[in-house]
């Protein structure tokens, strides 16, 4: 079964950077949709950035929401089995933990709606504060 694992997360200063990796030994992440997604404490999960499944040369597409959108790229490296969630610009809002997800895809582009992923990482904690 596909296990997927996050790291890259810590504390950062507002305005920093942070790259968060998600991976799965074993199997490729080329034949996943991948989305990332974070949860605030007492707030509910929300889809962050997602990337459709294939290797370095295929097309992928890219998706981010409203509220990270400029600031955080995801990308992937196939040849590495990762895919990568590049965050600049950091803000305090921005502190949640942060889920990798895996989605077996239908032919359909990726969605940050977290009913349609089918495996998810446990999660790696990003603060962001002074």
């Amino acid at each position: 079964q596909l296990q997927l694992v996050e790291s890259g997360g810590g504390l950062v200063q507002p305005g920093g950077s942070l790259r968060l990796s998600c991976a799965a030994s074993g199997f490729t992440l080329n034949d996943y949709n991948i989305g990332w997604f974070r949860q605030a404490p007492g707030k509910e999960r929300e889809g962050v950035s997602c990337i459709n499944r294939g290797a370095s040369s295929t097309f992928y597409s890219t998706f981010y929401s409203d509220s990270v959108k400029g600031r955080f790229t995801i990308s992937r490296d196939s040849a590495k089995s990762t895919v990568y969630l590049q965050m600049n610009n950091l803000q305090p809002e921005d502190t949640a933990v942060y889920y990798c997800a895996a989605e077996i895809n239908d032919g359909a582009a990726c969605s940050l709606g977290l009913q349609h992923y089918d495996y998810w990482g446990q999660g790696t904690q990003v603060t962001v504060s002074s």
